[in-house]
């Protein structure tokens, strides 16, 4: 796959670790349709090289010295414009869930295990940079469950572009539902489902599912623990 069916997926790796950029330039390496074009072992080399190369998609560590991966994936993203488009990919262990958070509250596009497969990191470049989110919905219920909850008492209000089954659905996707899930839940089919799901990101300009969590989670919709 390439961006526009004449050029390879252009991806910056950022990553303080030797090791694991060597790993996955390797991996990408071998793939049809993908040219990793810079290496960063910290946040700001990361924004340097974004602005340089203009790549697709930036796979970016969490924790690097200096500028760290939340503000550097905060000035990548402050800086992208329609016509300059990148898609940021954070890489975690799962260590620090707040972290991951926020870095959503940034921009961020998903999440991608370190110790996945190079099939997944194959297809994480390949799903962002189409404009998708969530490698799986697995681990965005993940991250989000250490540090939410969905709502079990009065909901918060209803947003007044949506109805009420685009809610109800909203709702869904913040305790990190699938489609599959969703529909089971809500005896919809699936391509309904999906239909609804585009039509909550487009009403409330979200950007995909991931950020309709942090949506939700900003709106009262889920709550943090213990609150």
């Amino acid at each position: 796959m390439t961006v526009d069916g004449t050029r390879p997926l252009r991806v910056v790796l950022a990553d303080d670790q030797e090791l694991v950029r060597a790993g996955f330039r390797v991996i990408l390496g071998t793939e049809d349709g993908i040219e990793v074009v810079g290496e960063a072992g910290d946040g700001r080399a990361a924004v340097e090289l974004v602005e340089r190369l203009r790549p697709d998609v930036v796979l970016m560590d969490v924790q690097m010295p200096g500028v760290d991966g939340l503000e550097a994936t905060r000035r990548i993203l402050g800086a992208a414009t329609p016509d300059r488009p990148v898609k940021v990919v954070i890489l975690t262990t799962f260590d620090r869930e707040d972290y991951l958070f926020e870095a959503l509250r940034c921009g961020a596009s998903g999440f991608l295990l370190k110790n996945a497969s190079p099939e997944d990191l194959v297809d994480a470049v390949r799903v962002v940079a189409r404009g998708d989110a969530l490698l799986s919905p697995e681990v965005t219920r993940r991250v989000v469950a250490r540090f939410t909850t969905a709502a079990t008492t009065t909901p918060a209000s209803r947003p007044p572009e949506l109805t009420d089954r685009e809610f109800e659905v909203l709702v869904a996707l913040a305790r990190g539902a699938s489609n599959a899930e969703i529909a089971d839940e809500l005896f919809l089919g699936e391509s309904t489902v999906k239909t609804h799901v585009s039509r909550v990101l487009a009403k409330l300009g979200l950007r995909d599912r991931t950020h309709a969590v942090v949506f939700a989670y900003e709106n009262g919709i889920v709550a943090p623990r213990g609150r």
